[in-house]
């Protein structure tokens, strides 16, 4: 404990926060408001984390729209600054304590770890052989968590007991949703800073034993798949992951976990891998993609393009009083984010479709129709030159800049033609 409320600690933990950025909770206070008083901030949480009088308060309860489940929400617990900076307090300090003893299966929510990571050690695991796929989710894992089954196993690796009554404390604190405080007897805050460690902490235990018993299993944070040699080995390895999480309090979601053969495809973070079935239109000589008939491919699922279209319409709508290159702005983190994810999957398609779409939506919010001119007064060449639109295609490696493919073209003698 006298770790977690060193002011350097807590200095550290805020930097973090601060950089973070995020809402504020239910006081709400924001991070340049905090900011202001931030000495005193720390000093009074030093204090308190000293004398043992810290009490969190409880978080503010905001139900984000599940994608594709119309009608369905996800409770995000939102946390005040000064309890934000607390947990990353206690996470700068216990992290390094659990991250050695954390499954080599565990992808999510870990240093040096991605889902990209994760992607392509199922990929390889595919490519190896084991084309049954045992596709799960977990069900409200955020929400179900037993207190007293996470605690014990903190408690594995860390004695002091003020820290684990302070975990309690920021684990039953409670939220405030639509004015009313609702306790908070299971679960741990899906928006909190500890709670995807903590999160981790809990389904250790899981990785560990199905490893131990030969299973391959790729976990990131709720999510897993595990990866077969026939229909009977994913049955088994099905059985055997539902009989450890129930001991470890946790039940899989039943319309979410299904036994699939690569052929027919699965979803896992945001792509959806599949082995081609069809023949392929041309000869292998002519084929210059290097594409195969049979061969292992993966492109983003329909929800995660459906996401994608919406947020930038949203973005820009109409009425959005923002000029052409205040848009292009907003939308280009978007654009280079979500292509920069999938950028190495099999896109090209999809890439050049949606790039057109949304100059389309560029020239609606520009001239308040669809059916305009726009082509004249902002052609494609023009946004993506002169204001800097982000270009999806030119996000794909094997393809580059628009620059670098018109020197090469000029270089060999051919007129260069934008894309």
């Amino acid at each position: 404990m006298d770790k977690i409320y060193t002011m350097k600690n807590l200095e550290m933990a805020w930097w973090k926060v601060r950089a973070n950025r995020g809402s504020g909770g239910i006081d709400g206070v924001d991070i340049e408001e905090f900011e202001m008083s931030l000495k005193d901030n720390l000093k009074r949480l030093h204090e308190e984390l000293k004398m043992n009088t810290y009490q969190p308060q409880p978080v503010r309860q905001q139900k984000i729209p599940k994608p594709g489940l119309p009608g369905e929400f996800r409770n995000l617990g939102i946390p005040t600054i000064y309890d934000r900076v607390c947990q990353q307090a206690i996470l700068n300090r216990i992290e390094p304590i659990f991250e050695p003893v954390f499954d080599d299966a565990n992808f999510g929510y870990r240093r040096n770890r991605s889902a990209k990571d994760a992607l392509r050690k199922v990929w390889n695991e595919i490519e190896q052989g084991n084309e049954w796929i045992v596709d799960a989710d977990l069900r409200d894992f955020f929400g179900s968590v037993s207190h007293e089954k996470l605690l014990a196993l903190v408690n594995q690796r860390i004695s002091d007991g003020r820290v684990l009554r302070l975990l309690e404390s920021i684990l039953k604190a409670g939220c405030l949703a639509e004015g009313k405080q609702i306790p908070t007897e299971t679960g741990t805050p899906q928006g909190g800073v500890v709670s995807p460690c903590l999160s981790n902490v809990l389904l250790t235990p899981f990785d560990c034993e199905m490893r131990r018993r030969g299973y391959n299993l790729t976990r990131y944070a709720d999510d897993w798949v595990g990866t077969c040699r026939s229909h009977a080995e994913a049955k088994a390895l099905l059985t055997t992951a539902k009989r450890i999480l129930e001991k470890l309090g946790v039940t899989l979601h039943p319309t979410k976990t299904r036994i699939v053969n690569v052929r027919h495809g699965f979803e896992f973070l945001g792509y959806k891998i599949k082995r081609g079935n069809r023949p392929m239109k041309l000869s292998p000589e002519k084929i210059r993609s290097r594409a195969k008939a049979g061969a292992l491919y993966a492109y983003p699922r329909t929800k995660s393009i459906k996401k994608f279209k919406d947020e930038i319409r949203v973005r820009t709508r109409r009425r959005a009083s923002v000029t052409t290159e205040q848009l292009i702005e907003q939308i280009n983190p978007v654009i280079r984010g979500w292509g920069n994810y999938f950028c190495k999957a099999h896109v090209r398609k999809i890439f050049h479709q949606l790039d057109a779409w949304i100059v389309r939506r560029i020239w609606s919010h520009c001239y308040k129709r669809w059916r305009c001119c726009g082509w004249k007064t902002l052609p494609s060449a023009r946004l993506y030159g002169d204001l800097g639109l982000v270009n999806l295609v030119e996000l794909i490696p094997s393809i580059g800049p628009y620059e670098n493919r018109a020197s090469m073209k000029a270089g060999c003698g051919k007129t260069a033609r934008p894309v």
